[in-house]
């Protein structure tokens, strides 16, 4: 069986409809970028369709808390690279980390911290992960030494600014 991939990644096109009048990703259209591309990247690589589990098991996740800090301007039409990995989770929460980089991943312009949490839509309530999905986290898991996203901000900018 081939091992799964713990940092997964995929490419997006920024539109203009998703951009400021400065041609900058609007801050709040970050988090819809972030989503989407780990929703595609779950499934490319992992084959979990989350819109599939919802409709057959009545289990989605739900974001309890995002933290996104902006590093550097992304702009209209700029194609990006968005990574996620699995940095944290415990029986009722996942942890994800997702970093935004320009297309040569030479340069990162943003990072966030979600928190996701298993919702039981038929019971209305938070329950545990099945031991399906616990399975695939502990094989994808990949923790990161920094332990709160603040830490984790000024690990990254300070290597940038090492860089520059």
């Amino acid at each position: 069986m081939a091992t799964l991939p713990n940092i997964i990644e995929s490419r997006k096109k920024i539109r203009f409809q998703d951009c400021d009048p400065f041609n900058h990703l609007n801050n709040g259209r970050y988090v819809d970028y972030f989503i989407n591309a780990r929703e595609d990247q779950v499934f490319q690589n992992y084959g979990v369709d989350l819109f599939k589990v919802i409709k057959e098991e009545g289990i989605g996740w739900v974001v309890a808390n995002n933290q996104v800090a902006y590093l550097k301007p992304v702009f209209t039409m700029e194609t990006v690279v968005i990574q996620s990995q699995l940095i944290q989770y415990s029986s009722k929460h996942l942890q994800v980390e997702m970093r935004m980089f320009n297309e040569e991943k030479s340069v990162l312009k943003s990072i966030a911290w979600f928190t996701f949490v298993p919702f039981n839509l038929r019971k209305n309530k938070v329950e545990i992960h099945q031991e399906k999905y616990a399975k695939i986290f502990s094989e994808v898991l990949l923790e990161v030494p920094q332990k709160t996203f603040e830490e984790r901000e000024y690990f990254f900018r300070t290597a940038a600014r090492k860089k520059s």
